[in-house]
Order: C-alpha cells, then structure tokens, then sequence
C-alpha cells in the first residue's frame, strides 16, 4: 500500500511538471501561463514555503524541486515502516 502511495505521488509530480513546462516555455502552442507552476507549489508543501530563502533566480528550480523532497520524506516513512513490520 506504501508503495502504491509513493507511486501515486510520483505520478502526480511528473504530471505538474509537465504542466509547468508547457505553460512556461509554451510548447504544443500553448499560451505561455506564469501560473502553470501552482501545482508543484502545492505539491512541495511546506517546503515551497522556504523558496524565498534562495536568491530570485534560483526560484523556479527550488520551486520544481521541492515536491522531490516531500517524495523523499514518503519513501523514508515507507522504509521505516517496512522495516518495523518485519
């Protein structure tokens, strides 16, 4: 079930990545939206919230990233979990 959770979070992460790179570069012809990020932003939460601790050009890739740790932390609770049941 851990793994299913950790796969569903992947899914959802390569997704909203891929719509932050369509509206930001405007690939396919899509208009070139400054808000296509949002979706990584909510993913990464609580630690979009840090963002501003990097300098302003660094901003887009800590934003992209930090949805990478909170994918980190569930493979880390995964782990421990697994390893206490055995």
């Amino acid at each position: 079930m851990c793994r299913l959770g950790q796969m569903f979070f992947l899914i959802l992460y390569a997704l909203a990545a891929a719509i932050w790179l369509v509206g930001t570069f405007g690939w396919f012809g899509v208009t070139r939206d400054p808000l296509s990020g949002v979706y990584l932003i909510m993913l990464g939460m609580p630690w979009a919230l840090l963002v501003d601790a990097f300098s302003e050009p660094f901003w887009p890739a800590a934003s992209a990233l930090a949805p990478a740790l909170n994918l980190a932390a569930i493979a880390l609770v995964c782990r421990l979990v697994r390893r206490k049941a055995a």
